[in-house]
């Protein structure tokens, strides 16, 4: 007893005497020799232990990518987390109808791949500085730590690694869900990685099977879909970026949402619905850019509404002009009312097809517009926008489909009347729809959603031909106002120059009479 009490007392006493003389080793030595004795120690120590470690960092370039290589290694990790980890996270995937497990924070679990053994393990660092912040977990740094003999470097390196990554994709792709992301005010980014796109689980059921449009054209826009989705090596051989733009212009209600989410279903990629007015500038708008997803549709909706892009270039020239008149505060009132968003004309085409655009693949820019005639030139020539769709007002061919997507009926007695008034009448897509929503389980419900849209479209027929009668009165009184002031400024002429005529007469006669002394 006393011998280990002895022992005790001396392991105590020369733990004490190393944290001593390690304190006065900081204190008193040179730094330049701290420095090297550390170095050398660690070089020591690095001679002496076997294995090797990689760290795997979660962001890559400059803390503005998520690292495509930390997303597989989850992925790959996940199924042996599972059996293997004693602590995990869960996340649902996959329709809410699986749960995928990965490990915990500073969990570790062994891998063995062709006889060579290795080890997993997640790790996590929080900035040393106490900050107060409203996002506390920004400045984590998240990674993965790879650790094997140094004997089998050559094959971890290679064959190991490339099939990690291999399977991490594809239990990617297998387990993948679909989204619809949203961008969050730059005011609230807050850390290298916080989040600028904030998501939900796109689950939107349009397809192009239920999308009312001609199926010619429809068959047409499934094509070039297509046609895209599988011309990775035709976009490198003629050296642009992989990515198409669609415009899509019509009036509202004529399915450009429903035509996005079609889109969508139709290629399985994610949407980004990119709101501009909380992007604070072009720097806010590459990195937004950056952050997007490979197969993915980036979506600008009514593009005339979300900022003034129709005219900038004109407006800038104007600003420049008149900006050196402007008295301090009233410069200062500009630049505030300038702060709700500084994104420039310039800034959106580089966003669309410049150098940031090449920043990933497989991505498809979609702007939607009410008004395209509105739109800069610039912002819809070709090789921007590649293909514009007019989105156009419900025709025969596009009400069969709704008919059949409401009613499940393809031929009624009523489609000949149909078919008739909607060659004379624009109506969307929308307000027929709304029409032949059903409102009961009645039979003969069918054929009362028929009627109440012949009705729909006789008194939108009747409202269109008042509407004419009425603009058409307006122009024959306002041709007859613009007669009237012609006719009055033509009297008004000749009498201004009967009066000219006047006076050069009375001048005349004057000059004589100041002459010749008599008046004739």
């Amino acid at each position: 007893m006393m011998m280990k009490g002895e022992m005790w007392s001396n392991l105590g006493s020369t733990m004490a005497a190393i944290m001593f003389m390690y304190a006065m080793f900081r204190q008193y030595f040179p730094l330049q020799l701290q420095d090297y004795i550390f170095r050398y120690s660690k070089k020591l120590s690095n001679f002496m232990y076997p294995y090797i470690h990689v760290t795997f960092d979660e962001f890559t370039g400059e803390r503005m990518k998520r690292s495509e290589a930390f997303s597989a290694i989850q992925n790959y990790l996940s199924g042996k987390s599972s059996a293997y980890a004693k602590r995990l996270k869960a996340d649902v995937v996959k329709d809410s109808q699986s749960l995928v497990l990965s490990m915990d924070y500073d969990e570790e679990i062994t891998d063995e791949f062709n006889g060579v053994k290795v080890w997993w393990a997640a790790s996590r660092s929080t900035p040393k500085t106490q900050q107060f912040s409203f996002y506390p977990a920004s400045d984590e740094k998240r990674f993965y730590i790879l650790k094997f003999h140094k004997r089998d470097r050559e094959f971890i390196t290679g064959t190991y690694l490339i099939h990690v990554l291999k399977q991490g994709k594809a239990i990617a792709a297998y387990n993948r869900q679909r989204k619809l992301y949203s961008n969050s005010a730059g005011q609230g980014w807050s850390g290298y990685k916080s989040t600028r796109w904030t998501h939900v689980v796109f689950e939107h059921p349009a397809t192009f099977d239920t999308l009312a449009m001609d199926a010619k054209k429809k068959q047409e826009i499934k094509k070039d879909l297509v046609k895209f989705s599988k011309g990775k090596e035709y976009y490198a051989k003629i050296g642009k970026a992989w990515k198409r733009g669609y415009l899509l212009y019509g009036p509202p209600g004529t399915g450009k949402s429903t035509m996005i989410a079609a889109m969508a279903n139709f290629l399985n990629y994610d949407v980004y619905d990119l709101e501009l007015t909380t992007v604070k500038n072009n720097v806010e708008l590459r990195r937004l850019l950056i952050e997007t997803s490979n197969k993915s549709i980036i979506v600008i909706e009514d593009i005339d509404c979300s900022l003034d892009l129709t005219g900038q270039r004109e407006k800038k020239k104007k600003k420049d002009e008149n900006e050196e008149e402007m008295d301090p505060i009233s410069k200062k009132a500009k630049e505030e009312e300038k702060k709700e968003s500084e994104v420039t004309l310039s800034g959106l085409l580089n966003f669309i097809d410049g150098l940031w655009s090449a920043c990933g693949g497989e991505r498809i820019i979609v702007f939607t517009t009410n008004h395209v005639e509105k739109l800069d030139p610039a912002l819809i020539r070709r090789g921007r926008m590649d293909k514009h769709i007019e989105m156009s007002y419900c025709r025969f061919e596009a009400f069969k489909v709704l008919a059949n997507n409401y009613l499940d009926i393809d031929t009624h007695p009523l489609f000949g009347e149909i078919g008739r008034l909607l060659e004379e009448i624009d109506m969307s897509p929308a307000d027929v729809a709304e029409n032949l929503m059903l409102k009961s389980d009645d039979e003969e419900e069918d054929e009362t959603c028929l009627k109440n849209l012949i009705e729909a479209l006789k008194a939108a027929k009747e409202e269109a031909r008042k509407k004419a009668e009425e603009e058409a009165r307006l122009k024959a009184e306002k041709e007859q106002k613009e007669k009237e002031h012609a006719q009055k400024e033509e009297k008004e002429k000749e009498k201004e120059h009967s009066v000219k005529e006047d006076v050069k007469q009375d001048a005349i006669s004057a000059k004589e009479v100041k002459e010749n002394g008599v008046i004739h």
